[in-house]
């Protein structure tokens, strides 16, 4: 209105689809974006203009400006706490919430005020349910955006706070070695089949003493490996001028050589994540003595 747009005009653009509402009174040139974490930032831009002084951007909303993955949270509101004892509100679009904030503790992520990512993480791990809260932290370590001695103080800053056992339990959990959404998935589901914790990453060397490569989960004892096959998974293996045929034949070759260094190898696919028992059953069946 300002710049001397009337409502007339905003309308006619909005219906022929230049303009897109990401909240009242906000918008955006062209459509929103299809996938909903770049949808997420434009809605926390839009937060600001309308955030009492004092408000910085947290939880979850702190890890998409962070640049970290999210997996299974919603996204419909903007997450914001104030350093306030009381004052709280939920709205359709904002959650503002009050806790103890240090100066330490706020980063400014390409000019939006956001608490750091070690107390991001630390009120994700409080909040999120544990499979949620253990892929950010998973993603935060192997990116180094902390490391386990912040993630540790964090957690110990929050001794006392509405679900900080939770936190603790969801911190020594992480591991760096999980590359991936469907691997830091993965882990938990190991977890809660009751299979030995394996090792991530796993490098394995032929008997010539040549790299076959690195394995996503190794049971080294029990001559067994795991492997998560995720669409992503392909195409970050894809080099210059090959195509995905290429990168399946080079895993299938690879998969013989492990074979061939008498370790069984089982695979698993994002869809079986959620009912895991039978993938836990194939690992246990391939499962050897020492």
């Amino acid at each position: 209105m300002a710049a001397g747009w009337s409502d007339d005009e905003v309308r006619r653009l909005l219906r022929a689809g230049e303009l897109s509402p990401v909240r009242r009174g906000v918008y955006v040139a062209g459509a929103l974006p299809d996938d909903p974490i770049p949808r997420h930032r434009l809605q926390v831009r839009a937060a600001l203009g309308e955030l009492a002084d004092g408000a910085v951007v947290s939880h979850v909303s702190a890890a998409v400006v962070h640049g970290l993955p999210v997996w299974g949270v919603r996204l419909d509101r903007v997450d914001v706490t104030r350093n306030r004892a009381s004052g709280g509100r939920r709205s359709r679009v904002v959650h503002v919430r009050t806790a103890p904030l240090t100066v330490e503790e706020v980063a400014d992520v390409d000019g939006i005020p956001v608490t750091s990512a070690a107390r991001t993480l630390a009120d994700i791990a409080r909040t999120l349910p544990f499979e949620q809260a253990v892929v950010i932290l998973d993603a935060a370590l192997a990116s180094k955006r902390v490391d386990p001695q912040q993630l540790a103080e964090a957690a110990l800053r929050a001794t006392g706070w509405l679900g900080s056992p939770r936190a603790r339990r969801a911190i020594a959990f992480t591991d760096a070695g999980a590359q991936s959404v469907g691997e830091s998935r993965s882990r938990v589901a190991i977890a809660r089949a009751g299979l030995p914790p394996p090792l991530l990453q796993w490098e394995v060397i032929d008997r010539f003493g040549r790299r076959i490569g690195f394995v996503d989960f190794g049971w080294e004892r029990h001559h067994t490996v795991g492997e998560f096959d995720g669409a992503v998974k392909y195409g970050r293996l894809l080099r210059p001028g090959q195509q995905p045929g290429d990168v399946v034949f080079e895993e299938k070759r690879r998969e013989d050589r492990l074979r061939d260094k008498d370790l069984a190898v089982v695979r698993w696919t994002w869809d079986e994540l959620d009912r895991f028992d039978a993938v836990a059953d194939r690992i246990r069946r391939r499962f050897r003595p020492w």
